[in-house]
């Protein structure tokens, strides 16, 4: 349905202007082509029948900047390759290229002028054109392919991929930079997808079109099951919030049902490329303890989750039962009034008055419950220590119940 759509642009394009057209993606595979053909030189006949741009073509052409420019470019005539003259118009979504449009000159005696003059009469036709190419191949495309394995590759800490990445206009020179990871909770929204190749493919999407034209947002990627971000390092709440309301949209527009629990983990800066896999277990870290713990909300960075930096150890384990107080508590709490009690009273800095409100109690309720929980472990659970001791054991709870998610 899109690509009949894609073509019908095309072709109502090709009309007003009176010329033949062709339209190509950022690898320069042909995507569609118009009816008109008033006159076809050898590159685009060659083109229309292999449906790939030749090396030597795609050299003289990417020569007059068509790969950088945001306006339409005359490339000039070129005799050896059987060429005419032509105009590219890049096609573009919030700063993001998603395609070309070529608009062929009928003969030596035909100026580009005449065609960058008519380009303004067609512009909505352009605009809906990369519209679509953005909700069709963009995110599928070989080359974004390519790009995406290597970063994955990079935050796995593979030293060739890390390396290769210092290249990359994206990450604007130097850093620092900050990994973000978008996971949506499975709890809230079981997986529909059991192909893993389908299920990174929609991930690729969303994160694609949940970050296009967020300038902080330097380049995104896909895995089955989450997508990571990379930041600039002074990426703020506000961007990522639009990313993640962008994000739940696209769950509903792809997989055809509501979108669940969104959350999104952010690193701490990193200043060389070679440490993007510790950026990567920071955030994937950051997204778990959201997952477990919602007081951290939606948008969380790893400096704020807390003792959670220290669950997410490689090789930290939290007992299984806690500890012995732990463990005696829970055995009397058999419904669940003690220890929600006591983790909102430590999360709210000692409030009684915060927790009977969030609690929707009576502040002599929480009283009461405090004083059960001292009559079981035999100690003031507000005690330095015991607190402690405490505090520790119900968030190692939570971080059992975690969402089990990484790159392999």
């Amino acid at each position: 349905m899109q690509n009949q759509a894609i073509d019908d642009v095309v072709e109502s394009i090709a009309q007003k202007l009176g010329r033949g057209l062709s339209l190509e993606d950022p690898d320069g595979v042909l995507l569609a082509y118009s009816s008109h053909q008033s006159t076809a030189d050898r590159v685009r006949v060659n083109f229309l029948l292999s449906k790939q741009v030749p090396a030597d073509v795609d050299e003289w052409q990417l020569r007059h900047g068509i790969a950088q420019a945001v306006r339409a470019v005359a490339v000039p005539a070129n005799e050896d390759l059987g060429m005419l003259a032509r105009v590219c118009v890049p096609l573009l979504v919030r700063g993001f290229r998603v395609g070309y449009l070529w608009v062929q000159q009928q003969s030596s005696a035909d100026p580009a002028a005449d065609i960058l003059a008519a380009l303004p009469v067609v512009r909505p036709l352009t605009d809906r054109l990369a519209e679509l190419l953005l909700e069709t191949d963009a995110a599928s495309s070989e080359r974004r392919t390519r790009r995406e394995a290597t970063f994955l590759a990079a935050c796995r800490g593979v030293a060739a991929a890390s390396e290769e990445l210092r290249g990359w206009h994206e990450l604007g020179g130097n850093g620092p930079w900050r990994l973000a990871v978008v996971h949506e909770l499975a709890a809230a929204a079981p997986p529909d997808i059991d192909d893993p190749h389908e299920a990174a493919l929609l991930q690729r999407t969303l994160a694609l079109q949940a970050t296009v034209g967020v300038a902080p947002v330097l380049f995104s990627a896909g895995a089955s099951g989450f997508s990571v971000l990379l930041c600039a390092a002074g990426v703020g709440a506000t961007a990522l919030q639009q990313v993640l309301d962008r994000y739940r949209a696209g769950v509903a527009k792809r997989a055809g049902r509501p979108a669940g629990r969104i959350l999104l983990g952010l690193s701490e800066p990193v200043a060389d490329p070679r440490d993007l896999a510790e950026a990567f277990e920071h955030a994937q870290h950051t997204v778990q303890a959201a997952a477990v713990d919602p007081h951290l909300g939606d948008v969380a960075s790893y400096a704020d989750i807390g003792v959670y930096q220290f669950l997410g150890t490689v090789g930290w384990q939290a007992p299984a039962h806690g500890s012995i107080r732990f463990g005696e508590l829970s055995e009397a709490d058999r419904v669940e009034e003690l220890l929600p009690v006591l983790e909102l009273l430590y999360d709210k800095n000692g409030s009684v008055q915060d927790v009977a409100a969030q609690l929707h109690l009576h502040r002599s309720s929480v009283y009461n419950r405090l004083a059960r929980i001292r009559s079981v472990i035999g100690v003031d659970p507000l005690a330095g220590t015991v607190r402690l001791e405490l505090h520790l054991a119900l968030k190692a709870r939570r971080w059992r119940s975690r969402p089990r998610f990484g790159l392999s």
